[in-house]
């Protein structure tokens, strides 16, 4: 199940095996293995996060500085479709790094938490890794996300209070749309335009860009697609905030959430030729998880305590219906044997007073018979 984590490729996990040990392990059960124990953890994970919800445990460790980040990966389905994983990368923000560049923040011991399922359920299993890492109890708390709603409302729902940061990148697109929608002279800025107002933006602040922003959007008023660009940086200034974030010590881009889509996701589901059948993207996910976050050792204990009893259910389960098939066959066996006969003993025949052995043997008695007498 490990090598079938790592490897992309059933197949070269079982030669690998092979290799290593000398046991033979055909690809199919290969297969069949990781997927059912990753079916177990996909299980024990969602019973915990159903806990955490329910009682609202004490967090198991009080972080300093929490980030947060979460997106979407697009992976292979069977017969030409795909779907969405969605991924949770969360780790600790170190003090910024004086750099000619200005400071740089690192953010370190990351985890992950993917599953492909919708939004709301996405929001309450990835519970358990978040409550795992003590949101709870940490003093600051930042997500960096670009402008999906879904991941707003994942926000809302695991720390309303949290620094709320636009990728920095993502926010760029939108300044590029602009800029390159052409008007009646050609593009509405130049390259060189563009590169001083995604520099504004980021060292300036939003107050800088956005009239710019607005008058260039006013010269094509019937351009639909313009609009919509603009009013979706409108609608999202408080995030737009980089000069703040970065003077508080917030990283200003997602990269280790698009890491995480490549790392724990496309790695090992998104190779050629792979298509997977819906039932075994969150068992796979869940053994990724178990590998990218270097918990291997911990996930195992749990499969393996639930394989062992699920063994000792069915051995039991054997047994009692030996028991209860021994118990029908008592009564068939009997009705098919033979009636059993009493035992008549023989009449004993009539003893007289005349008959000579009703008569004392004497001394006598022999000698009259011997006609000694």
């Amino acid at each position: 199940m490990r090598l079938s984590s790592f490897i992309p490729s059933f197949a070269k996990a079982a030669r690998e095996l092979t290799w290593f040990t000398g046991a033979t392990v055909h690809a199919d059960t290969a297969r069949r293995r990781t997927e059912t124990a990753g079916g177990i953890l996909v299980a024990y994970e969602t019973a915990q996060a159903t806990r955490i919800l329910r009682d609202h445990p004490a967090p198991p460790c009080l972080p300093d500085t929490l980030l947060l980040s979460v997106d979407g990966a697009m992976v292979p389905l069977l017969h030409g479709q795909w779907s969405e994983v969605r991924t949770l990368a969360v780790g600790e923000v170190q003090p910024p790094v004086a750099s000619p560049a200005g400071p740089v923040v690192h953010t370190t011991s990351l985890s992950y938490f993917s599953r492909r399922t919708d939004s709301m359920t996405f929001g309450e299993l990835a519970t358990f890794e978040l409550h795992r890492r003590g949101i709870e109890g940490a003093r600051r708390v930042g997500a960096v996300v670009d402008g999906a709603l879904w991941c707003q409302s994942f926000v809302d729902l695991h720390y309303p209070a949290a620094v709320r940061i636009l990728d920095f990148a993502h926010a760029a697109e939108y300044l590029t749309a602009i800029a390159q929608t052409t008007g009646v002279d050609g593009p509405l800025l130049s390259p060189a335009q563009l590169v001083e107002l995604r520099h504004a933006l980021k060292h300036t602040g939003p107050a800088a860009v956005m009239p710019q922003l607005r008058t260039l959007v006013a010269t094509q008023p019937t351009n639909v697609e313009l609009a919509s660009a603009l009013a979706y940086l409108e609608t999202r200034v408080a995030q737009l905030q980089y000069p703040v974030f970065i003077a508080e010590g917030w990283p200003i881009g997602s990269g280790m959430v698009e890491s995480a889509n490549k790392l724990v996701v496309e790695d090992r589901l998104k190779g050629a030729g792979m298509h997977w059948a819906e039932a075994n993207v969150n068992p796979m996910l869940a053994l990724r998880n178990a590998v990218c976050n270097d918990r291997w050792e911990e996930c195992w204990e749990v499969i393996e305590r639930e394989q062992r009893s699920q063994v000792a259910v069915r051995r039991q389960a054997r047994g009692r219906t030996r028991a209860a098939t021994q118990v029908a066959k008592i009564p068939a066996a009997a009705a098919a044997r033979p009636p059993v006969r009493p035992l008549v003993r023989p009449l004993e025949p009539e003893v007289t007073s005349a008959h000579p052995w009703t008569r004392a043997w004497s001394v006598h008695r022999q000698r009259e018979l011997a006609g000694v007498l």
